[in-house]
């Protein structure tokens, strides 16, 4: 008989030495992966903001970037880290939101229809246009992102789109002087493309990080960071594992996410940011740095990215 595959939260894991910064997480959306039942039939109970603040807190994991990039999450983020002194947020209009706000509906080689949603009814010009306002006028939101491309899910006329987006994304970042935060799938070449061409801002963190070590290289060589997230701990992901392997520690975040891209050993269950330890353990392991040495300097980066808080 097949062994049923657990579907709830996982067991907390052992506290970090020293606390470290869950570089990437959307608090908001994690309600939305949630069964509306457990296994046994059983109303599942959706964890508060608190909640997943105070779980994090318990093993070392004491502050973390809230990212909203679509309307909605941008608008909630801004509220939440006024709300929650443990949260910084970055917003953007991610790429596959650009391409909606725009009217490009084209199927890309994921096969999936676009869905546009009422949301999408503001014209991508002015969707930007009030990131930049609430980035504006909010001192805790200190980063513009996620933003970049997205190939996998758009075609030409989408890829087009995602570009001059990505673009008025970074000269924001730049007017601002916030970081910038990357999404790069199956786009590695083109994000690198406009960041050389248009020149990146001083701090510019590639979101889980998914490139090899080649290009982890070229990254570090010009001062970007690289955040890894719970792929790290994947056993087939070697070569992201290199990737990690060749850069300095310095220029390194850890982020969960969160509610997707769970590490291992509890891949389809659900992510929050009490699970970043996972990751940070094989940070520590592959570069053979001891774990307090390793907590200690991510910190120390987060806030080098992000300024204290």
């Amino acid at each position: 008989m097949a062994r049923k595959r657990e579907r709830g939260w996982p067991p907390a894991p052992e506290r970090l030495p020293v606390p470290v910064v869950d570089d990437h997480t959307h608090l908001e959306s994690i309600a939305d992966v949630l069964p509306e039942v457990d296994e046994e039939g059983r109303p599942v109970v959706v964890p508060t903001v608190e909640q997943h603040v105070e779980d994090a807190a318990r093993v070392g994991v004491d502050r973390m970037v809230q990212v909203g990039c679509d309307l909605p999450a941008a608008r909630r983020t801004a509220a939440l880290v006024r709300e929650h002194r443990a949260l910084v947020g970055a917003i953007a209009i991610h790429p596959n939101e650009a391409t909606l706000h725009a009217g490009v509906t084209e199927v890309g080689p994921d096969g999936l229809t676009p869905d546009p949603q009422a949301r999408h009814a503001v014209g991508l010009d002015d969707a930007i246009a009030e990131i930049a306002a609430l980035a504006l006028g909010n001192d805790r939101i200190r980063a513009i992102g996620e933003t970049g491309m997205d190939l996998f899910r758009t075609g030409p006329e989408g890829a087009a789109v995602q570009r001059e987006a990505f673009r008025a994304h970074v000269a924001l970042a730049k007017e601002l002087g916030l970081p910038l935060q990357i999404h790069d799938r199956d786009a590695h070449a083109e994000v690198i493309e406009v960041l050389l061409a248009d020149g990146a801002p001083e701090r510019t963190v590639f979101h889980c990080f998914s490139g090899d070590s080649e290009m982890a290289r070229l990254c570090a060589a010009q001062g970007w960071y690289l955040s890894f997230a719970g792929p790290l701990t994947f056993g087939a992901n070697d070569e992201l594992r290199a990737a990690l392997a060749a850069v300095p520690l310095g220029q390194v975040l850890v982020e969960t996410d969160a509610p997707y891209l769970t590490p291992h050993p509890y891949r389809g269950r659900p992510n929050a940011p009490y699970l970043l330890p996972h990751t940070v353990r094989k940070v520590a392991e592959v570069t053979d740095v001891p774990l307090v040495d390793v907590c200690t300097r991510l910190s120390a980066t987060a806030e080098q990215v992000y300024g204290p808080w």
